[in-house]
């Protein structure tokens, strides 16, 4: 399938581009932050071509693509027109109803995603020279090392540089000024005062917060911290000139908000970060830090039993981003992190499972899918394995958690730690190379992946072969370019039109559908917005209206109201799924121009007044009024098809739909 056409079905799937409040992807998923999660048609997605799965969690509507989600994302960003990026205006960031640890997951999500494929490059750089210079392949004198490494210690040397930018676009700060900051925490006079010998005064004597003060800021002490390769100080400092910001916006004259802005932020927020946030923040570093090399310690094997057999189940949850922060942290203040290694065994326990179902399976489809699911799992890689294969058939993805907790074991036993943040899967093994060398803790590493590997595929040879084509998934859904299936009908409907009739799906009754405005009738595929006007989103028609006031077209519970006004969907009685969106962009009134008269979760009658809508308000404003009226599951229908004989002017409640 083509990724333009792919692109717009995930957009019409997850609700449409008003839907989208940001859009980003990681190594196999886009990740969507939805305004209203239930408009997305999860089982739909689920069952396009193109898409392995979709996953709710942290806050993000994960949509699993694989190997060529790049692809995917770069023209999914054309087709829906996102700018910057694929982040939209977030007008309801402050009343999202998440959890605190949702909001925590996708913070960390959000600030490392964009920038992990080069964060894992510049640690394979490292890790390969470290393995170079224990080979005596290379030495630290030469050149070219010093060149190398410049490429992969670099990144993490000006790593708050790097997180002020990712940072400003997560928290909507301007990114220049958190790049700034970063550029302040590693400021070469800055690193040279941390180690001062110069001793003003001391803090704290006597207690675990004890410091030696070498310089003030405005007769205050500084409680100087190493900045370079932090991770906390820099995301709280950006955090807090969010706040700063957003205060001076609303005191600045808009004259001269281009400047005095960012000079009242920064010269606000760099100190106090210097004063407060940075010192409090490195504390609460070492303290995480100091809290999980302490459970790790207690028992290292039972922590990579622990860690191996449950990270696959942290990966679909999302919340492996937050081992990522600790890891971080602990590299940052130790120099090492004992605790994410221990996973690092569970893509070859899942890629030993893949290989299992790759020589078993019967199935074309399936074996087309395991075979790039395997290789991409060597590099560490693992969604496609996981979702396409192992997670839906459950035997399997037990199987290789019960591996990968073995492999964990060994991690642990043989005392791995991680010296940096490098590749995956393979391109792992560099990153658990010390100074001292290649040692028995990465020979340890390398026994356990491939223990982890062959075990996998040994469970799945000896336990799951019954269930690699008996529980395989099947999708029912095909595109309108498809040849009919061999176990299809093919009718002809009134219009003349070859409609597929496919036994497998469910066909709602018969009903019709009134007009819920007057005006006058447009066909869909001249709506000016693709995801309506290709029908992506279902079939339907178009009113032009002539009056501000949008009435139910059946008897229906309302499904969802858009918080703007400009959106409403139905359920009808009858099984219609219907949303109705007055204007293209409208959404970016804000709610001027809209009054919404029903809630969702509201029983409605046909005629029923839903939405009041100023037509003039809206189109001085450079809007239309034209509104779509799609069946959103018009696949349930063998035809969906305009009642009027011709199209022309119609009134509201008038017939104006026929679904057969």
């Amino acid at each position: 399938m083509a990724y333009e056409e792919l692109s717009k079905k995930i957009i019409a799937g997850v609700g449409g581009k008003d839907n989208v409040r940001s859009v980003v992807h990681c190594t196999t998923r886009l990740r969507f932050k939805l305004k209203d999660e239930g408009v997305a048609k999860t089982d739909e997605l689920k069952e396009t071509d193109g898409v392995i799965t979709v996953v709710q969690s942290g806050g993000q509507y994960q949509v699993v693509i694989g190997n060529e989600v790049a692809d995917v994302y770069e023209t999914l960003i054309k087709v829906g027109g996102f700018s910057d990026g694929g982040s939209v205006p977030d007008d309801y960031g402050e009343d999202e109803k998440t959890s605190v640890f949702d909001r925590f997951i996708d913070l960390i999500s959000g600030i490392f995603t964009p920038m992990l494929g080069v964060l894992c490059a510049a640690g394979m750089i490292k890790g390969f020279l470290a393995m170079f210079v224990a080979l005596n392949w290379l030495s630290t004198n030469s050149g070219t090392y010093k060149i190398l490494y410049s490429i992969g210690d670099g990144f993490f040397y000006f790593l708050p540089i790097v997180l002020g930018l990712t940072a400003a676009k997560k928290f909507h700060v301007d990114q220049f000024i958190g790049m700034a900051i970063g550029m302040a925490l590693c400021y070469p006079s800055i690193v040279a005062l941390n180690d001062s010998k110069t001793v003003l005064t001391t803090l704290f004597s006597g207690t675990l917060f004890e410091s030696q003060i070498h310089a003030t800021f405005l007769g205050i002490p500084v409680v100087m911290m190493s900045y370079t390769s932090s991770v906390i100080p820099i995301i709280l400092a950006v955090w807090f000139a969010s706040k700063v910001q957003t205060i001076a916006k609303r005191i600045v004259p808009t004259v001269v908000k281009t400047f005095l802005v960012p000079f009242i932020t920064l010269l606000i927020a760099v100190p106090v970060t210097f004063l407060i946030i940075g010192p409090v923040a490195s504390w609460l570093s070492d303290g995480i830090s100091s809290i999980c090399v302490a459970i790790y310690n207690f028992s290292p094997m039972l922590a990579g039993i622990v860690m191996g057999g449950f990270w696959q189940v942290f990966v679909i949850f999302g919340v492996h981003w937050g081992f990522v922060a600790v890891m971080m942290a602990n590299v940052a203040s130790q120099g090492y992190d004992p605790i994410l290694g221990l996973s690092l065994a569970a893509s070859f326990a899942q890629t030993g499972v893949v290989l299992g179902i790759l020589l078993q399976t019967k199935n074309e489809k399936t074996r087309g899918i395991a075979l790039p699911a395997f290789i991409s799992g060597i590099f560490g890689v693992t969604e496609p394995a996981i979702y396409g294969l192992t997670l839906p058939r459950k035997r399997p993805f037990i199987l290789s958690c019960i591996a990968a907790a073995i492999g964990g074991g060994i991690i642990g036993l043989a005392g791995t730690k991680l010296y940096m943040m490098g590749g995956m899967g393979i391109f792992s093994i560099p990153a658990a190379i010390s100074k001292a060398g290649v040692d028995s803790t990465v020979y340890g590493l390398i026994l356990a992946m491939a223990v982890a590997a062959v075990l996998g595929f040994a469970l799945q040879m000896l336990f799951g072969r019954k269930s690699v084509d008996s529980e395989a998934p099947k999708k029912s859904q095909t595109t309108d370019a498809e040849p009919a299936i061999a176990s299809g009908v093919v009718e002809t409907t009134a219009a003349g039109v070859a409609t597929k009739v496919d036994p497998t799906v469910h066909y709602n009754v018969a009903t019709n559908l009134s007009s819920p405005e007057t005006g006058r009738i447009v066909p869909l595929s001249e709506v000016h917005d693709e995801v309506f006007s290709s029908g992506a989103m279902g079939k339907g028609i178009a009113v032009e209206p002539t009056e501000g006031v949008l009435y139910a077209p059946a008897d229906a519970e309302v499904a969802m109201v858009f918080p703007t006004g400009h959106a409403i969907g139905l359920n009808t009685t009858d099984g219609a799924e219907i949303l109705m969106h007055i204007g293209m962009d409208t959404v970016e009134l804000d709610g001027k121009g809209f009054e919404t008269l029903v809630e969702k979760g509201t029983s409605v009658k046909a005629g029923q007044p839903l939405i009041k809508f100023d037509i003039k308000a809206i189109e001085a404003a450079g809007y239309t009024v034209t509104t779509p009226i799609v069946v959103t599951n018009s696949k349930n229908y063998h035809d969906v098809k305009v009642a009027l004989p011709e199209l022309k002017d119609v009134n509201a409640t008038e017939p104006l739909l026929q679904l057969n």
